[in-house]
């Protein structure tokens, strides 16, 4: 008998529980045709938990994660809260949500379809062959590190502090090893040696255990120079691992790179199986309600949660086999349609992916 997986919902703020039902959809199609099961268990979070609850992080929220097998995350956010106090903004609530599930590693892959590549800003020459993952650390550096104001010299003055140990460089560089491992066996360690202590911390971890590693390629990369070089040459990327504030800006860079944030997934993961999934993109409050978000970047999380928390290799191959069948025929949402007056709503474009599964199912 198939054993039922225990699924967290949180869809969250914005155009979050649009794109969610969407992914939510897939899943019960592959339910169909892969004879999975999964049980689904919802909790608020962010914005919305505020108003209802207010926290952004629910304890009885927590407790549904911690009680599942994965976390399928929408979007948090919005204007709405953007001027709360640090405890009562939506962020906070993802910070904390990593932190008491041990979630150390985002793995955020960018691939460029071939039939998107005119939705780019980058010529399709310079596109051609792109298929990277950055491998970014979540729960150190500068966005946890201790910040406060004083008096100084010229007036007021704020302080963040930027701190980083040994075991927490080494256990994310060897996840992007293992990453690599199963990849092009290259790895991108991006950093800024030349001035951060931190940085040089993190440059003599990778040293250290490199060896461990014989069969990856490795090479060390200032991150400022990463930044010019996704632009230029992409493609020379396989795996990049770096530290969380850098992780965040390369990570959003590396995802325009196929046009439009709609379409990267991401997957958050600690040790073990366990994993929290979820768009790359915002909560979009600008279009939140209008039914014109792009969910292909939440169901892409649903084909990695497949893959890396369950093992379901061939509904995870099928999910991305469709989401390409759908795109190839010339099926567009409003972010990445040449013709914005035949976009396909949400909707439409989460029917056309979960209706394209059965023959995406038999080519596995």
């Amino acid at each position: 008998m198939t054993e039922v997986k225990k699924i967290a919902v949180i869809a969250g703020d914005g155009i979050g529980p649009e794109v969610v039902a969407e992914a939510i959809k897939v899943m019960k199609r592959t339910e169909e045709l892969f004879g999975l099961k999964f049980e689904f268990e919802h909790g608020l979070f962010g914005g919305v938990a505020i108003d209802e609850k207010g926290t952004p992080l629910p304890q009885e929220t927590l407790e549904i994660c911690k009680r599942a097998d994965a976390v399928l995350l929408g979007a948090v956010g919005g204007p709405k809260w953007d001027n709360n106090s640090k405890e009562l903004r939506p962020e906070t609530g993802l910070l904390g949500i990593r932190k008491e599930l041990g979630l150390f590693s985002n793995l955020r892959p960018a691939v460029v379809f071939d039939c998107l590549k005119d939705a780019s800003t980058l010529k399709p020459e310079v596109l051609e062959g792109t298929d990277l993952i950055v491998v970014r650390e979540l729960t150190g550096g500068i966005y946890f590190g201790e910040k406060f104001r004083r008096e100084g010299a010229y007036g007021e003055e704020a302080v963040d502090t930027c701190v980083y140990n040994v075991t927490e460089v080494e256990r994310i560089v060897r996840q992007a090893f293992e990453v690599a491992q199963k990849r092009r066996k290259k790895l991108a360690s991006v950093d800024k040696a030349n001035v951060l202590e931190t940085s040089r911390l993190w440059r003599e971890t990778v040293n250290r255990i490199a060896p461990d590693y014989p069969d990856v390629e490795v090479e060390h990369v200032l991150v400022d120079n990463c930044a010019m070089q996704l632009l230029r040459r992409p493609s020379s990327f396989d795996v990049i691992v770096t530290e969380n504030m850098f992780g965040d800006i390369l990570s959003d860079e590396a995802a325009m790179l196929t046009g439009s944030i709609g379409m990267l997934s991401s997957a958050s993961l600690g040790e073990g199986s366990f994993g929290l999934y979820e768009p790359v993109h915002g909560s979009a409050p600008d279009i939140a309600g209008q039914g014109v978000a792009n969910p292909i970047a939440t169901i892409l999380s649903v084909a990695l949660m497949y893959r890396l928390t369950f093992g379901y290799g061939e509904a995870a191959d099928a999910i991305e086999r469709a989401v390409k069948q759908v795109l190839d025929a010339g099926n567009r949402t409003g972010d990445i349609a040449t013709d914005r007056a035949q976009a396909l709503s949400t909707t439409e474009m989460g029917d056309l992916i979960a209706n394209a599964l059965e023959g995406a199912a038999v080519q596995a």
